[in-house]
C-alpha cells in the first residue's frame, strides 16, 4: 500500500516542478499525512481531516481555514488517482484569512539583528557569518526568505552587482541590483565561506555542515536573535514565540522605499510599478497594500491626495 506521505511527496514534486514554493505548505501537510499514516488511512476523507484537527491542539479558525485549503488542494490532486478521496468542502471551517499588519523595523533594530546574528555560536563561526549576511541581504533587497536561501553561487554576480532570482513565488525569474555596500559584504562572506568550507559550485549560503540553510533553519535562528534582542519573549523548548518575523524585513524594505518616494515628491503610481517588479509581485495591488497597512504611509498618501485636490480646485477657481 502506498502511504499518504508518499502520495504527498509526489504531489509536492509535481507542484514544485510548476514553479510553486511549497515550503510552508509541505511542513503543514507532512503533519497531516503523518497523522493519516498512523491512523492507517490511505485516502483523504472529511472525517480524517476533522480527527486530525481534533488531535492537533488549539488554534484559531483562521489558522484551520488555511490548513483546510492546503488539505483541499492535496485531496483534489489525489482524487484523480483514487476515487475514494473526499475533498473537504471549503466552508467546513468558518474563518477569514486576514493579512496581518507588518512590523516595520527601525534602523537601529535592523543593525542590531545583523550584529546579534553574527554572534550565533558554531564550531567555525560559519553560522554567524551565514545568518547575519542572509538577514542583512533580505533587509536591503526585500527578497523573500526562500528566494534568498535558494540562491546558487552562480546567481550572485558581484562583478556586475546583480542577483538573479531564478524562481520566485510565482515561478518567474527576475534580476535584483545590489548597492555597492551590499556587494562588499557579500564578497567578504563568499571569501570567508570559501576559507572555512572550501570552493563550492552550488549554494551561495551554507551552514557549518556544508549544507544550504533550510526555511526552518533560517526562521529558527531569526527567532533566537529576536529573543536575544527583546523583540520576542524568551521561549522554552526551542519554540519561536510570537513577534516580528523574518518576512517583516521584506515589508520594512518595501515600506521605507515607498516612504522615500513621498518625501522626495516622486510620483508614487509610476514608481510602484518598478517596485512591484523588483519585489516579484504578481500584481501591483499587492504592493499598494503597504499603503493601507502602514499608518505613516497612509497619512503621507492622504496628504499628497489633499494637496493634489486643493491644487486642482485652485486652478478651477482661476478659470
Amino acid at each position: 500500500m502506498i502511504t499518504m506521505t508518499e502520495r504527498l511527496e509526489e504531489y509536492i514534486a509535481v507542484r514544485r516542478s510548476l514553479g510553486y514554493d511549497l515550503s510552508f505548505t509541505a511542513r503543514v501537510m507532512r503533519g497531516f499525512t503523518a497523522f493519516a499514516d498512523r491512523e492507517g488511512a490511505d485516502h483523504v476523507t472529511v472525517d480524517l481531516f476533522l480527527r486530525w484537527k481534533e488531535s492537533f491542539g488549539k488554534a484559531s479558525n483562521n489558522t484551520w481555514s488555511t490548513r483546510l485549503g492546503m488539505v483541499r488542494g492535496f485531496a483534489g490532486w489525489m482524487q484523480g488517482q483514487d476515487a475514494r478521496t473526499e475533498v473537504p468542502p471549503a466552508g467546513l471551517i468558518a474563518g477569514k484569512v486576514r493579512r496581518g499588519r507588518p512590523y516595520i523595523y527601525s534602523e537601529a533594530e535592523l543593525a542590531a539583528i545583523v550584529v546579534r546574528a553574527s554572534k550565533l555560536p558554531s564550531r567555525y563561526g560559519m553560522r554567524g557569518w551565514s545568518c547575519s549576511t542572509l538577514f542583512g541581504l533580505i533587509a536591503v533587497t526585500g527578497l523573500r526568505i526562500n528566494e534568498a536561501i535558494a540562491l546558487d553561487d552562480d546567481d550572485v554576480d558581484l562583478d556586475e552587482g546583480v542577483i538573479t532570482v531564478r524562481r520566485g513565488k510565482n515561478g518567474t525569474a527576475r534580476y535584483v541590483p545590489l548597492a555597492p555596500s551590499t556587494v562588499v559584504r557579500l564578497r567578504a562572506y563568499r571569501a570567508e565561506r570559501t576559507r572555512l568550507l572550501g570552493p563550492t559550485s552550488s549554494a551561495f549560503f551554507l551552514m557549518e555542515t556544508g549544507e544550504r540553510p533550510t526555511d526552518c533553519c533560517a526562521r529558527y535562528n531569526f527567532a533566537l536573535v529576536s529573543q536575544a534582542l527583546g523583540l520576542r519573549a524568551p521561549q522554552r523548548f526551542c519554540k519561536h514565540g510570537r513577534g516580528p518575523r523574518i518576512h517583516d524585513l521584506r515589508h520594512t524594505f518595501a515600506v521605507r522605499t515607498i516612504i522615500g518616494w513621498y518625501r522626495k515628491g516622486l510620483d508614487a503610481d509610476r514608481e510602484m510599478i518598478k517596485l512591484s517588479t523588483y519585489l516579484g509581485h504578481a500584481k501591483p495591488e499587492h504592493t499598494y497594500w503597504y499603503i493601507e497597512a502602514v499608518p505613516e504611509l497612509l497619512q503621507l498618501a492622504s496628504n499628497r491626495a489633499e494637496r493634489t485636490l486643493a491644487a486642482g480646485t485652485s486652478e478651477g477657481d482661476v478659470r
